[in-house]
C-alpha cells in the first residue's frame, strides 16, 4: 500500500475523530436546554436522562474530514490509482444521497418522533438509490445452489437486505456503546479489506465513519448524566451509520465477477455478512418470536440479545464487551472456514446452528436463574425462545 494514502487515510479517521470530540459537549448544551431526553421507563434501562443526539456529529464530521483529505490526495491518487479503482461518481452520489434520507429520518425521529412506517419508506428510498447506483446483488455464487438472479429479484432482495442492516443497528442500540461498538468493528473489516483491494476511497470513507464513532464512544460509555457529557447516537447515528454499513457488505458481495472464482466470490460474500452476523441473527430472532407471538413485530421491547445477557446477571459493560466477542468469533470462524474450503452453504448452516445452540444455553441459563429464590426482576418473555 502506498504509504501516502495510509496517510490519508489515517488523517480521515483523526480529523472525524477529533471534530465530533468538538461538537459533542455544544450538541449536550442544546439538547439540554430544548430537553431533548431519552428518559428511564419500562424499555429504556438506562440511568437519568440522557441526550440522544450524538449522531448529528457523525455527517458533517465525516464531510468535513474528506473534503480536506480527498483534496490533499488527488494528485498521488490520480497518479498511483488505475480506472478500475475510482469511485464511479453515479455510485458515490446516490449512496450518498440514501445516506443523507436515512440521516434527516433520524434526525426527525430524534426531535419529534417517526411512524415506523415512515422510518421503513424513508429506507427502501435509500436502499433503491443504492441500487439504481448499480450496488445489488446480481449473482449468489452457490447460495442455496443459486448463482446469477435477475434483476427483478436481486434489486427486491438488496433491499429487504439493507433493511434488515439497517434495523439491526438501529435495534440493538440498547445500552452504552453497543452499537457504536459493533459498528467499529464492522466499518474497520470493511476498510481494511478495501485497502487491500485498492479501493482507497471507500477505505477514507470507512476511517472517517471510525473516527466519528471512536470519538462518541467515549462520551457514551464514560460520560455521565449528571456531568452533562453523555449523550445517545439517537435514530440519527443508528440510521446512518446501519446505511453506511449496508452499503459497504453489499459492495464487497457485488466484487467483479469476471476477475474473480467462484471461489473467490464467495470468500467475499462469507466475508461481507460475517461481522454484522449477530446484529441481523438477533433482529430476525426477536422479529419472528414477536409474529409467532401475535404481537406487533415493529413495535420495540426488551428481548434482545443483550437484554438476554442482563438477564443472566452480567453488568451492561460485561453485556456489550461479550457481545463483541462473539461477533468477532463468528466473524474468525467463517473466514477460517472459508480458507478452508468450506462450501458457503455449510458455512451458513453452521452460523445457525452455532447460533441456535449457543441462545438454547443462554435460555436455559436463564431459567435456572429465575427459578431461583429471591429473583424476581426477569422478563419472563426471555426465557421462551
Amino acid at each position: 500500500m502506498n504509504y501516502d494514502l495510509l496517510f490519508s487515510i489515517l488523517t480521515a479517521l483523526f480529523i472525524s475523530g477529533a471534530l465530533v470530540a468538538y461538537l459533542i459537549p455544544g450538541i449536550v448544551r442544546i439538547a439540554v436546554k430544548k430537553e431533548l431526553y431519552d428518559v428511564p421507563d419500562e424499555r429504556h434501562i438506562h440511568v437519568g436522562r440522557v441526550p440522544r443526539l450524538g449522531g448529528v456529529s457523525f455527517l458533517p464530521a465525516m464531510l468535513v474530514s474528506l473534503f480536506v483529505v480527498f483534496s490533499i490526495s488527488l494528485p498521488y491518487i490520480s497518479s498511483t490509482l488505475s480506472v478500475g479503482q475510482y469511485l464511479p461518481m453515479r455510485e458515490i452520489l446516490l449512496a450518498s444521497a440514501g445516506a443523507l434520507i436515512l440521516y434527516l429520518t433520524g434526525l426527525a425521529d430524534d426531535l419529534s418522533g417517526v411512524r415506523y412506517m415512515h422510518k421503513f419508506a424513508a429506507q427502501i428510498a435509500a436502499a433503491s438509490l443504492m441500487c439504481v447506483s448499480g450496488v445489488w446483488l446480481g449473482n449468489l455464487h452457490g447460495f442455496l445452489g443459486i448463482y446469477e438472479i435477475p434483476a427483478y429479484v436481486g434489486i427486491p432482495l438488496t433491499v429487504l437486505l439493507v433493511m434488515l442492516i439497517v434495523n439491526s443497528i438501529n435495534l440493538i442500540d440498547g445500552i452504552d456503546g453497543l452499537a457504536s461498538g459493533l459498528c467499529i468493528l464492522g466499518l474497520l473489516a470493511y476498510t481494511v479489506l478495501f485497502a487491500l483491494l485498492g479501493y482507497f476511497r471507500y477505505s477514507m470513507v470507512g476511517a472517517a465513519a471510525i473516527g466519528s464513532l471512536v470519538a462518541f464512544y467515549g462520551y457514551n460509555v464514560f460520560g455521565r448524566p449528571e456531568n452533562h457529557n453523555k449523550i445517545f447516537m439517537g435514530d440519527t447515528g443508528s440510521l446512518f451509520m446501519g446505511y453506511l454499513l449496508a452499503f459497504f457488505a453489499i459492495k464487497v458481495a457485488t466484487q467483479d465477477p469476471v476477475r474473480l472464482s467462484d471461489e473467490s466470490q464467495s470468500f467475499f460474500i462469507v466475508y461481507s455478512y460475517s461481522i454484522l452476523l449477530l446484529p441481523a441473527f438477533d433482529v430476525m430472532r426477536v422479529f419472528i418470536t414477536r409474529v409467532k407471538r401475535r404481537r406487533n413485530p415493529f413495535l420495540p421491547d426488551k428481548t434482545h440479545i443483550h437484554h438476554k445477557f442482563l438477564a443472566l446477571g452480567l453488568s451492561m459493560r460485561q453485556a456489550r464487551w461479550l457481545i463483541f466477542v462473539v461477533s468477532i468469533f463468528f466473524f474468525a470462524m467463517n473466514i477460517l472456514l472459508c480458507f478452508g474450503g468450506v462450501n458457503i452453504n455449510l458455512i451458513i448452516i453452521s452460523d445457525v446452528l452455532v447460533w441456535c445452540i449457543f441462545h438454547a444455553v443462554m435460555t436455559r441459563q436463564i431459567m435456572k436463574r429465575y427459578e431461583r429464590p429471591g429473583i424476581v426482576t426477569i422478563n419472563t418473555d426471555l426465557i421462551n425462545f
